[in-house]
């Protein structure tokens, strides 16, 4: 089993401080790695955020995949382009409100940010419809391998130690204990205090009652460079629970405690006033989407012709406007009517390629038929360019926690043509994914209507290949 060990990386509050952040993790994972990502549990910006840019910029390298929580601090929203989870720049990821996570080692990391708020929606709250959802959606699938939340949970410390000078029950989720005792991670992280502190392990099962399940392990990590040098990086291994056999996963240390979390204090539904009878998650629903910046709701793209209007504003700042301030346009190569091409940030190879809708859209279903045209031009033209290199190019667009309309380039050397298919399929099927095939004459609008979610690839042969998301996605699944 030990080579499907995962090292992993975590950090408290970074609150701004990249530089300081990131040259850490440069040295540990020169040092003492591999390691295979960082997961950041606290505020990730800060008031002052100018060390962000270079980052953004791609003028300095992110050194490790990094997952991050969202914001709990109104003035922070307008540095997420994406409330709903996006990727904020070359390898690192916002995972979004709520959800579960499947990492392409085998992990399942489910998280929450915020704060816990009842019948708040603004996209930096939480409150019970929300839990309960992510409860639902856990418990479809496999064990649950780490859970990433904002806030501490209520009477974690009961059974064990108490930090000093601090209340562990101020400001806590009861919220957060009910979803920890439901899912019974093997890891929960946690920066809500700004303390380090590490819990004694405790069981999730009722001793000579139940079957013995695995324990879970409390871990809150103090603010990046705090003044009181408390702990604010923490490293630790751990085998998926995909990837482990029954015995190794409940497996019980000499130090395990009881359980913190009793079930008939928990909170239940009958206790919460159901102030949005009959809403979706906000989180999963594909259809009813919170605004993000208003707590309002948006109007469904796919309802009548409201979309001919003209393109949807972003919420907020957008990346790939071609008018907008934010644009690198030193990345930009051709320009036409509708649509430009537009060299890739981090790119897989020297020769990715995006096109973009000059306006904003978010995907291709959501265009007008001058602006398709456009984009199918400028793919015939880059494959006939790369042919004469000796090359093949697969195109692919993932509409699911992005803002505007990527549509991915990446050529190949002509010989692994034959094999690429094989490779997409492969991949999905270790995530669960189902790739289908759709008509090579048909077109992506034809496919999916404007709103829906969905992946898809076109292959140098002309095959077409489409997975309609329902739920959660690996954002990186393309790459």
């Amino acid at each position: 089993m030990s080579d499907k060990i995962v090292r992993i990386l975590v950090v408290g509050d970074v609150e701004g401080n990249f530089n300081q952040l990131f040259k850490r993790i440069h040295t540990v994972q020169k040092k003492n790695g591999p390691f295979s990502m960082l997961l950041c549990i606290g505020e990730f910006f800060g008031p002052n955020n100018s060390e962000w840019l270079p980052y953004k910029n791609g003028q300095l390298k992110v050194p490790l995949l990094t997952y991050i929580l969202g914001p709990h601090k109104t003035e922070l929203k307008f540095n997420y382009p994406d409330l709903k989870g996006c990727e904020l720049c070359e390898n690192v990821i916002y995972l979004g409100p709520a959800g579960i996570y499947p990492c392409s080692n085998g992990l399942r990391i489910a998280y929450l940010s915020g704060y816990e708020d009842e019948g708040s929606k603004d996209g930096i709250h939480f409150d019970f419809d929300c839990v309960r959802g992510l409860e639902t959606e856990a418990g479809k699938k496999a064990q649950v391998d780490i859970l990433l939340s904002t806030q501490w949970p209520m009477n974690v410390c009961t059974y064990a130690k108490t930090p000093e000078d601090v209340n562990p029950d101020e400001e806590s989720s009861s919220l957060i204990s009910r979803l920890a005792f439901k899912l019974r991670p093997r890891y929960h992280l946690s920066a809500g205090k700004g303390i380090f502190y590490e819990r004694l392990p405790y069981r999730n099962h009722k001793v000579l009652v139940e079957a013995t399940k695995p324990v879970t392990r409390f871990i809150s990590l103090a603010k990046v460079g705090n003044d009181a040098k408390q702990k604010w990086l923490y490293a630790f291994s751990m085998t998926p629970a995909s990837h482990s056999s029954p015995a190794e996963l409940v497996k019980q240390p000499e130090d395990v405690t009881e359980c913190p979390y009793k079930e008939n204090e928990l909170p239940k539904e009958s206790e919460k006033a159901n102030k949005n009878s009959g809403g979706a998650q906000f989180f999963y629903d594909m259809n009813t989407k919170q605004d993000d910046h208003q707590g309002k709701r948006r109007r469904d793209d796919s309802s009548g012709g409201e979309r001919k209007k003209g393109p949807k504003q972003p919420a907020g700042p957008c990346w790939f406007c071609l008018a907008s301030p934010e644009v690198e346009k030193h990345l930009v190569v051709s320009i036409g009517s509708h649509a430009y091409l537009a060299l890739a940030k981090g790119g897989l190879n020297a020769y990715h390629l995006l096109i973009l809708p000059i306006t904003h859209f978010q995907a291709t279903p959501d265009l007008e038929e001058e602006g398709r045209k456009e984009i199918e031009q400028f793919k015939s033209a880059l494959k006939k360019m790369f042919k004469g290199a000796g090359k093949t190019v697969v195109f692919f667009e993932r509409n699911y926690r992005s803002q505007h309309l990527q549509v991915q380039i990446v050529p190949l050397p002509e010989d692994t043509a034959p094999y690429i298919k094989e490779q997409f399929m492969d991949l999905a099927e270790s995530y669960g994914i189902e790739l289908e095939d759709i008509p090579k004459l048909s077109d992506i609008a034809q496919v999916a209507h404007p709103g829906v979610p969905f992946f898809y690839v076109e292959l140098p042969n002309g095959e077409k290949l489409y997975h309609r998301i329902k739920k959660s996605f690996p954002l990186q699944f393309g790459r």
